[in-house]
């Protein structure tokens, strides 16, 4: 996930990187990071700013999805 750098229109529709899917062990898996405020109840006001941000990181399998 650290190294995935294949963002484009499909799965990055808005420029964000903040979601990917890529091939691991023959596994199709997707990764999907969120931007919540410190306590971690609603969206950060500022996800660029790690000072009011909790980053979480999903990582599943698609066929999971």
């Amino acid at each position: 996930v650290a190294a995935f750098d294949r963002f484009d229109a499909d799965n990055d529709p808005f420029g964000e990187h903040d979601f990917g899917a890529l091939e691991a062990a023959g596994e199709r898996v997707f990764f999907k990071i969120d931007y919540f405020d410190r306590a971690g109840r609603f969206a950060s006001p500022d996800p660029a700013d790690t000072s009011v941000t909790t980053r979480v990181l999903t990582v599943l399998l698609a066929r999971e999805y």
